[in-house]
């Protein structure tokens, strides 16, 4: 569980720094006016849309949805595509474009979310002293640097301190809200739902606008269920109900309570709610939560980017495990170098949190409600839960999450454009490089030609001179000839005494179990020593060849294959745009270009360097 308050709630559990000033600033292009029926309507809203959005979707009915432990929008892909009909696979076709771009959302949240809490919190000096304020965007870019320069050496180390941490920021935050609810005790009738509705129902043409601050509140609650694989359902549930919820509701209800004692307070009521003496500590303790925050925003991030390259939305990333322990602690340096030049874009082009929460807002709104509607269709095909009921508690469900997108909606002009020109972006590349590659295997394939009529023949070859030692042949298909093997014997007349051909298929499953990781096929004609391997990985999992080579035994593999000493054989793919019309020429560059940044074949599957031999081959796009 503290392991989980580290991780998981660090985005949630920053939240209170500024929704509530958002909410009533006087700023925004569409105000609300502080008075004491809407003060008690927005912190009623806040209380139970926290309770709808992540009590009720994400902790009681989402992360039910798991796919063998794992959760997340990519989790939601790949049960949507298991075991359905062809008329549900076209459906599914469909909502996996569309959780695609739920995807391509999180990652403008994870540009998005480290500038505007470390903006947030950094700010709060200019409640300490206003003549701080040009202090703020200097401090929060070397933080910014600081932590996107630390990521290399992994959070396994740092990890042991954010949740000790983060049970103080709890703590803190909850403590800060009873001595404003002291003040005001009166504001605790606000929790009954009663007040959130007249709000909604009697002033909607003003709470409809502050709905698009108001989901500021739940912001981070997609990190409880993307996390779960790595904490447990119920390490995660139980830290929401006994601790994160709990005191995240006494700072929001405190800092209400504050701003109807004395609404000159909007400006800052989360750092106003701590005694003169203490808001420094506080704004060092906000910038170190909102620090752990990004963290685990950009922890997701690379979880996500390395999901979408296993399963083929993606080219192959350079990725480094950072940890020993745990499978899940990843550095993609691309997506690390990305996002920092993002996030200080962001910083030096905004200047302030406030211009940055409707950008953040839309986001968030447009990542849940596909999160929602992927989980309803799950639910209704895999689980077989009758599509009355479905339909009932998909109109409950729905109904918040299309109010709050609606309400973003609104803000487009003001920095809403943001986040979906971000996903529009990534969702783009993500299925150009999709369908491009889809096209290239076809090409390719093509080129290969069948593996066994090969095999047949070279059997037959007396030409071709058998030579010691072990080849392997790396190859996408499990069914045609390695570009590299055909050249190496129409070119070099040579093949190895023992030769197998590994085929790497990235499964919809998080991960495989060693005795099941592979597949081995003699070819039609054992004693040759001529195999094809396949090798089985969970879409978490990076790819060790090696090490999965190690795990075949001598009579699988017609004669032992030494890792140690064997050779590798790679086809190198070199690509250019041919005559066909296969994609539109702007993609087909898109397709091009992007290929360029794919990590070495040999680095990502882990070959050895000084045994991998590399034969290059040019396919037309």
């Amino acid at each position: 569980m503290v392991g989980a308050l580290g991780v998981v709630f660090g985005d949630i559990g920053t939240s209170p720094i500024y929704t509530m000033a958002t909410v009533f600033d006087p700023t925004d292009p569409h105000p609300v006016p502080v008075n004491t029926a809407n003060v008690y309507g927005v912190v009623s809203l806040v209380f139970w849309s926290i309770i709808m959005v992540v009590s009720v979707t994400y902790v009681s009915l989402a992360m039910r949805a798991d796919n063998e432990g794992e959760g997340g929008i990519m989790a939601l892909i790949t049960l949507l595509q298991q075991k359905l009909s062809k008329r549900g696979k076209r459906t599914a076709v469909w909502l996996s474009a569309l959780g695609i771009f739920g995807a391509a959302l999180f990652l403008g949240d994870s540009m998005i979310t480290p500038a505007m809490s470390m903006l947030s919190a950094v700010e709060g000096l200019k409640i300490v002293d206003p003549s701080l304020h040009d202090l703020v965007i200097p401090i929060t870019t070397v933080i910014a640097v600081l932590l996107f320069l630390g990521q290399k050496r992994g959070t396994e180390a740092v990890g042991k301190l954010f949740g000790p941490i983060m049970v103080l920021w709890f703590l803190a935050i909850g403590a800060l809200g009873v001595s404003g609810i002291a003040d005001e005790p009166a504001v605790l009738r606000a929790l009954s739902p009663t007040y959130a509705l007249g709000f909604v129902f009697h002033h909607f043409n003003i709470a409809f606008f502050a709905l698009a601050a108001v989901v500021l509140s739940f912001t981070g609650a997609e990190a409880l269920y993307a996390d779960m694989g790595h904490f447990g359902r119920r390490s995660i549930s139980r830290s929401w109900t006994f601790l994160v919820l709990p005191m995240l509701t006494l700072s929001y209800f405190g800092q209400a309570a504050l701003v109807l004692k004395d609404p000159a307070n909007i400006s800052g009521p989360f750092f106003l709610l701590a005694p003169g003496w203490a808001r420094v500590g506080l704004v060092v303790l906000s910038t170190v939560a909102t620090v752990i925050a990004s963290q685990s925003v950009i922890s997701g991030a690379f979880s996500v980017a390395s999901q979408a390259a296993q399963l083929g939305y993606l080219p192959r990333l350079r990725i480094a495990h950072t940890s020993e322990k745990t499978i899940g602690q990843i550095y993609v340096p691309w997506i690390n170098w990305l996002l920092m030049v993002s996030v200080l874009g962001l910083i030096f082009g905004f200047q302030s949190s406030a211009r940055l929460t409707f950008a953040y807002g839309m986001a968030v709104t447009a990542t849940i409600t596909i999160s929602t509607v992927l989980f309803l269709y799950v639910a209704w095909q895999r689980w077989k839960i009758p599509l009355p009921w479905i339909i009932v508690g998909g109109a409950v469900l729905l109904s918040g999450d299309l109010m709050f997108l609606a309400a973003n909606l609104t803000k487009i002009i003001h920095g809403a454009w943001l986040p979906l020109l971000i996903g529009l972006i990534a969702f783009t590349i993500m299925t150009t490089w999709r369908r491009g590659r889809d096209i290239v295997t076809a090409s390719r394939e093509r080129l290969e030609g069948p593996l066994r009529p090969f095999v047949d023949k070279l059997q037959a070859d007396k030409v071709v001179r058998v030579v010691p030692g072990t080849a392997i042949f790396l190859n996408r298909s499990s069914t045609t000839v390695p570009l590299a093997l055909r050249a190496n014997v129409e070119h070099n007349h040579v093949r190895h005494e023992h030769l197998a051909v590994v085929a790497i298929r990235t499964e919809p499953v998080p991960r495989i179990r060693q005795e099941d990781r592979m597949v081995v096929d003699s070819l039609g004609s054992g004693g040759d020593g001529i195999i094809q391997v396949t090798a089985r990985f969970g879409y978490i999992e990076t790819p060790n060849v090696p090490a999965a080579l190690a795990l075949l035994t001598e009579e699988q593999t017609e004669g032992r294959i030494d890792v140690d000493t064997c050779t590798y054989f790679l086809s190198k793919i070199e690509l250019t745009p041919g005559p066909e019309r296969t994609m539109p020429k702007w993609q087909k560059r898109l397709f091009i270009a992007t290929s360029h940044i794919t990590s070495a074949a040999a680095t990502y599957f882990q070959l050895p360097q000084d045994r991998t031999v590399i034969m290059g081959s040019n396919v037309e796009v």
